[in-house]
């Protein structure tokens, strides 16, 4: 597990005076992230909130070399560093360890961005990539994506008189990055520091491509306070509505279970995009949302016992 004090020794790779959000989440999970290795580290970042945020020019916030480059193709940028590194490695005018990280939100992850990641992981980069997943196109409006959840109301998918809002489950991705056999996948989220910095430990030390898939609120698109985050980022852990899990060279786990799990409507109902759900006419969306909750846990369930 992560220790606290030799946390504290490893400088802000992220630092202060940035433009994000009180309460924004990517932040949050970018800070966790960059605590996973006190190696020199090359940041690659997609366009979206982390990066148009943190890079207004002429200012930087990132204390690390770091490139931004198109919405889709942080996976293949990166990759592309990490060989030229081995190369001039190679060449002995490199001696030194260099970590390679690259962030992509969930529309340049589940989306536009799926094939660069597919191919990097399959192609064996070694290199940590990090989904900060906020559930939706949060930095260009708010549109739907892969990762918004069923019955979440957005700008492309709006609930009102003929629809509940996203008709659609949200995609698997953390199941479609382990079936490329990479060392290392994982879950985790920005509410259990120590489970998302030790996973961060545990991707920057494999040989090979690791991923990360930290669900990273958005209050914008979410519609809460800002001073909720966290806790509603708590909930979406006790309810199971987003397991903490990680694939160890194919065998499944779960870093942490609730004792209990919490119905999903305690997670749902401080959030404005799933308010509609709690009217009379939208009752069995709300059914209908906790038995996928409940089919998905179970699914997880049988992995970890038949890789245990």
């Amino acid at each position: 597990m992560a220790n606290i004090k030799q946390l504290s020794k490893i400088p802000e790779r992220l630092t202060s005076g940035h433009r994000l959000c009180p309460g924004c989440g990517a932040s949050i999970a970018a800070r966790m992230v960059l605590m996973g290795t006190d190696k020199p580290v090359v940041v690659g970042a997609a366009t979206g909130c982390l990066e148009v945020a943190t890079t207004i020019y002429p200012y930087t916030a990132w204390n690390t070399p770091y490139i931004h480059n198109a919405f889709e193709n942080v996976a293949a940028t990166i990759s592309g560093v990490e060989t030229a590194y081995n190369a001039l490695k190679k060449k002995g005018k490199i001696n030194k360890e260099i970590k390679f990280v690259a962030f992509g939100g969930d529309g340049g992850s589940y989306d536009i961005g799926l094939q660069a990641m597919s191919g990097a992981f399959e192609r064996g980069h070694n290199f940590v990539y990090i989904c900060y997943n906020n559930e939706a196109y949060e930095n260009t409006g708010i549109q739907r994506s892969g990762a918004t959840p069923k019955g979440a109301s957005t700008t492309t998918a709006p609930a009102g008189k003929i629809s509940y809002g996203k008709p659609q489950l949200r995609k698997d991705l953390t199941s479609i990055v382990a079936a490329h056999n990479i060392p290392y996948v994982a879950q985790s989220c920005i509410s259990h520091w120590n489970d998302l910095v030790t996973k961060s430990q545990k991707a920057f030390a494999v040989e090979g491509p690791a991923f990360i898939n930290v669900l990273a609120l958005c209050h914008r698109g979410w519609r809460y306070p800002q001073s909720d985050t966290i806790k509603i980022a708590k909930l979406a852990v006790e309810t199971g509505y987003w397991p903490m899990i990680e694939v160890e060279n194919g065998k499944w786990r779960f870093t942490y279970k609730p004792k209990t799990r919490k119905p999903v409507a305690d997670f749902l109902k401080p959030q404005g995009r799933f308010k509609h759900l709690f009217k009379e006419e939208n009752k069995s969306v709300l059914e209908e949302i906790q038995q996928d909750i409940d089919r998905q846990w179970n699914y997880l369930e049988k992995l970890v016992q038949a890789t245990s």
